[in-house]
């Protein structure tokens, strides 16, 4: 589960910007929206951004996902540059590091991770455990002249020093030391916690173009996902929908397609020179069977519009966070989806998820007019700064000056009150009408 995370001097973002879900004291859809961590924290389930267009409401996101595949997928040579780019809008910034700190729960431990950095290395890091007080597991600092990591280990953390060794050599200057970990061979429990929360607890963002069919498909195939619950959601959504069949089939390879394989995909060599021997690769068909006036008819994925194709694929998210504890960073959640269908969605996740939590940026703000569906907690908004820089912050934290209990949040944002819309000019363009 997610507490928190900041970010400094990243892409858009210059000063520190937190995304928080430790909800405030309020008892606001208590049931639906807060999960009881341990030691009495209270986290929220929805974390929903709003912000004008190039505002940084996507950069927070992004920066969740660098930070993520920093740990997972390190960098297999020190000359590597880490990609990403500080604040650029600022000539100070550039030469600055960024800053990263998240906190979450895994295994009913409550961990902090701290990392400082540049686009060659890992400048410092470090992780905390409470139990029930902090302490540290370990701290790590990079010696940049030689390109060499140096990792200290809390007190209470017991390491054979022949793993510290063999973990500070796997531990490149621009890997962290949970990237090191995973290529080193020997057991911790809070090094194991903390890459398993990034592996298995947090997902990579999903925006409007992420195609999620394959993902999701593979997973009721396996019966990771129960097929049975992705049709009663399509058929409380009014699709209609009364089955879904998955056909898997041979096709013969020609040189072409190997081709295509070879440099357009991911698959491995040895998958590809599998298939080049076989001659064959299966392809796979999703098929929908619509049941109207005793009759059933049978479309292709491909031939259902875009709206049940986008909620096909959150019905199997939907699915996956209320049987499991996962968070899913959504960008643009409202896209190709009906507002009511929409609040419908964000609706079954509240009501029936335990310890899954959604982080989503959108426009809709319609939402805001339902009362039924937030808590000011659990709305941010970003903006643009006089310097271009994304601040982040939330409903939270306006006073009753300008949010009361009786207030329209919807009116107060359309109007601008609540800033993080757009401020636009006049509509009258004046052109120059001459020719050349």
């Amino acid at each position: 589960m997610l507490i928190n995370f900041s970010i400094e001097n990243f892409r858009s973002i210059k000063n520190k910007v937190t995304l928080s879900f430790e909800a405030s004291n309020s008892n606001d859809l208590e049931d639906y929206f807060i999960i009881n961590a341990p030691n009495n924290v209270r986290l929220l389930k929805l974390g929903l951004i709003y912000g004008a267009n190039a505002s940084g409401k996507t950069t927070i996101l992004k920066g969740l996902e660098f930070l993520q595949d920093l740990i997972l997928e390190p960098a297999e040579k020190k000359t590597e540059k880490l990609d990403f780019q500080p604040f650029l809008f600022d000539k100070e910034t550039i030469e600055k590091n960024t800053f990263f700190s998240i906190e979450f729960f895994q295994n009913g431990i409550r961990y902090l991770y701290n990392l400082e950095l540049n686009q060659e290395a890992i400048i410092s890091e470090e992780l905390f455990f409470y139990n029930p007080n902090k302490a540290l597991v370990f701290n790590r600092t990079t010696e940049t002249k030689k390109q060499l990591t140096e990792i200290s280990f809390g007190s209470k953390i017991k390491i054979n020093k022949q793993y510290k060794t063999t973990l500070e050599a796997n531990t490149l200057w621009n890997n962290t030391v949970l990237g090191g970990y995973l290529k080193t061979n020997f057991e911790s429990l809070e090094l194991q916690n903390c890459t398993d929360w990034f592996e298995s607890k947090l997902k990579p963002m999903i925006s409007y173009k992420t195609d999620l069919l394959i993902y999701i498909s593979k997973r009721i195939e396996s019966n990771k996902i129960n097929k049975s619950d992705i049709v009663e959601f399509l058929k409380r959504a009014d699709f209609n929908i009364s089955d879904i069949i998955i056909k898997s089939e041979e096709r013969e390879i020609d040189s072409d397609l190997l081709d295509f394989l070879n440099k357009k995909t991911l698959m491995t060599d040895d998958k590809i020179e599998k298939i080049r021997e076989k001659g064959k690769i299966e392809s796979k068909e999703i098929l929908f069977q619509h049941s109207l006036l005793n009759q059933n008819y049978i479309l292709p994925y491909n031939d259902e519009s875009q709206g049940t194709q986008r909620y096909y694929q959150f019905s199997g998210l939907l699915s996956l966070m209320i049987k499991n504890e996962m968070i899913f960073p959504i960008d643009e959640i409202e896209s190709s989806l009906h507002p009511d269908l929409l609040k419908h969605f964000i609706l079954s996740f509240l009501v029936n998820s335990k310890t899954s939590q959604l982080i989503a940026t959108t426009h809709h703000r319609e939402l805001l007019i339902e009362k039924d569906i937030f808590r000011n907690d659990a709305i941010w908004f970003t903006e643009k700064t006089d310097e271009g820089c994304t601040d982040l912050f939330s409903l939270n934290e306006f006073d009753s000056s300008v949010v009361r209990n009786t207030s329209s949040i919807f009116n107060a944002y359309k109007t601008g009150k609540l800033g993080a819309v757009p401020e636009l000019s006049d509509y009258y363009i004046e052109l120059d009408n001459g020719k050349e």
